[in-house]
């Protein structure tokens, strides 16, 4: 097996590898918190889902614009800008989310984090794409799959032990791993976005959020879109409104909650991978790539996609999956007792 994974190694390019460290260490801190954070408004504020859903859906709603400016930042001005900013920012958001006091100050903030906190989410999608060769990225994602879900294996067991004792240790910590995270980038990792060449006429930002429309225009990847959403929209219970209905309802503590969240990234690590390779030369498709091999088609140019840049557009849709559910669920009805509602907020 070791002889395996040294192969496997081999396979890829070192800055590949040094992405997927940021990104293990930077899913700790991020998963330390995110399973949490609807215990955290419930209990410190008083309130039900309902209301937290509300927050929460308005987070969404403003990541999602802030996810179409971010793909189209990507393209402008790179990838590792935009990456540094995001994890900077998001230090400081979330350290701003455990010192309020008053949970109406919390609409104007998840305005502001919503719209910042998802800017350089397109960028990490991109960066992948522009490191490793078309032939290697359904591998390379399904591997980044696999590290983050050994992130949620060592993150919920953690931060469900810190939440019983205070939840601000979470919100203290998972901080403290975005700046690691953003020293490790700006010391190690270069700008990856492709040069552009002398003879190629620089786009405007407008121009590139136009861009967009060459996305819309692919049936097969707004499928794909429009499922990850239905698909979101259930699974995603399990890191929300679970935790808030297994505490109120079956008296489990933020401790058991953690434990019984690494049992799903378990089964991920054991399986995700092998099953990845054994697909990878097969006729079958693996959906949850068609994002990437369409965000690597719109940074081809052809007729049907005039822009050489548009990547980090593709890569922004497929977020959009990410938060456009959690504006849904602000519109559904609580079946658990006004205890669902849950959107989706980025932290890390």
């Amino acid at each position: 097996m070791f002889t395996r994974f040294q192969k496997i190694y081999h396979e890829f390019p070192r800055l590949f590898w040094i992405v997927v460290l940021v990104r293990f260490v930077d899913g700790i801190g991020g998963t330390l918190l995110f399973p949490f954070f609807a215990l955290y408004i419930t209990q410190k504020f008083g309130v039900g889902m309902t209301q937290a859903g509300i927050l929460l859906g308005m987070s969404s709603l403003f990541g999602l614009i802030g996810s179409m400016v971010g793909g189209a930042l990507t393209d402008k001005f790179g990838r590792k800008q935009l990456i540094l900013f995001g994890l900077v920012f998001s230090a400081i958001s979330t350290l701003g989310f455990g010192l309020v006091s008053d949970f109406n100050i919390l609409y104007p903030l998840v305005i502001i984090v919503g719209l910042l906190s998802s800017v350089a989410q397109p960028a990490h999608e991109a960066m992948i794409a522009d490191i490793l060769p078309e032939k290697q990225r359904q591998e390379g994602f399904g591997i980044l799959r696999v590290v983050g879900n050994f992130a949620w294996i060592i993150g919920p067991t953690i931060g469900g032990f810190l939440a019983n004792i205070n939840f601000f240790y979470l919100f203290v910590i998972d901080s403290i791993m975005s700046c690691i995270v953003a020293v490790i980038i700006a010391r190690t990792i270069p700008e990856t976005k492709p040069v552009q060449h002398a003879h190629d006429k620089g786009e405007s930002f407008l121009r590139t959020v136009a861009g967009y429309r060459f996305v819309v225009r692919d049936s097969a990847f707004v499928s794909f879109i429009v499922a990850n959403i239905l698909m979101l929209i259930v699974y995603q219970q399990m890191y929300g409104s679970l935790s808030v209905y297994l505490r109120d309802n079956h008296g489990i503590n933020p401790q058991g909650y953690g434990f019984l969240m690494t049992t799903s990234a378990i089964t991920v690590v054991l399986f995700q991978f092998w099953l990845t390779r054994q697909i990878t030369f097969r006729h079958l498709h693996n959906i949850y790539f068609v994002c990437f091999e369409h965000g690597h088609y719109y940074h081809r140019r052809d007729d049907r996609c005039p822009h050489q840049s548009s990547v980090g557009s593709g890569f922004c849709a497929r977020s959009h999956a990410r938060t456009l559910y959690g504006c849904s669920w602000t519109l559904m009805g609580d079946p658990f007792n006004d205890r669902t509602g849950r959107g989706w907020l980025y932290f890390g």
